[in-house]
Order: structure tokens, then sequence, then C-alpha cells
């Protein structure tokens, strides 16, 4: 099964369970080849079909920084900053979204539509918008 994009069903449930703390936890992001299964039962961070250690990348991938918790109307959302791995070289076909800080629970599967190709140079990870029409994580 390929990467399917998606916030991963656990993550809703650990939510109502309070198991997140979107100010306080430590997010990362990895990146994974076209060879990856990920998508909404996805549950914790995985190595397996990882892109792999070296050419600027490292497994785990890396911390997100700047969440910003917003609310608008009833839809409730959060935003990180753009993050990127310089000179490296890398092919990527998705990204999962997980939290370090509680024993790399997975959040949300991002789904490239086609492999991204960096060669030498900057491979960039660029959020949307954050509003809660295209904010990356938005619970409605």
């Amino acid at each position: 099964m390929p990467i399917t994009q998606a916030m991963c069903s656990s993550f809703k449930q650990q939510l109502l369970l309070a198991e997140h703390d979107m100010d306080t936890d430590t997010f990362k992001i990895a990146l994974y080849t076209s060879a990856a299964t990920l998508d909404a039962s996805t549950t914790v961070y995985t190595t397996s079909n990882e892109v792999a250690t070296g050419g600027g990348y490292t497994a785990g991938g890396n911390t997100l920084s700047g969440a910003t918790v917003s609310l608008s109307g009833t839809t409730a959302f959060v935003d990180f900053s753009d993050t990127s791995w310089t000179t490296a070289t890398i092919t990527a076909r998705g990204a999962l979204i997980y939290n370090s800080s509680k024993s790399n629970k997975a959040v949300a599967v991002l789904d490239f539509g086609s492999d991204k190709t960096s060669s030498g140079g900057t491979f960039t990870i660029q959020f949307p918008a954050n509003t809660a029409s295209d904010a990356i994580v938005r619970i409605a």
C-alpha cells in the first residue's frame, strides 16, 4: 500500500485523552521513500523505508519548530515553521510528523504526490498557510 495523506487515527484519539501538548512537546518530521506504507492507520514513527541516513539526511528527520495553535470559528489548527535539509541529496515520496516527546506517536502522514528530489541542494518542506482551511493539522 502506498503513502496516503491523512491525520493519523490514533492521534485523534490521543488528543481526546490529552496525550499531546502542541505547545511543549517536541514534534519531528521524517522523510520516506515510495516503498513506504504510511496512512491513517500509522501509529508510531518507523524506520521502515525511511530515507537512508547520509547525503544530508539523518534518521528520525528534523525537529519542527514554531508550532502555532489557533482557533477560527469552529476549527482548531496548528502550523509549524517550514523545515529543510541543506546540502542534501534526498529522494522522498512522503513524510511523517510524529511526537518524539510521547514515544514517537504518529500525528500526520504527508503524501508529496510524487518523488521529490534534491541533489546537493536544499530539500524543503513548506507547510501550507496557517488558516482553518489550509493548516497541516486541523480539527473541525
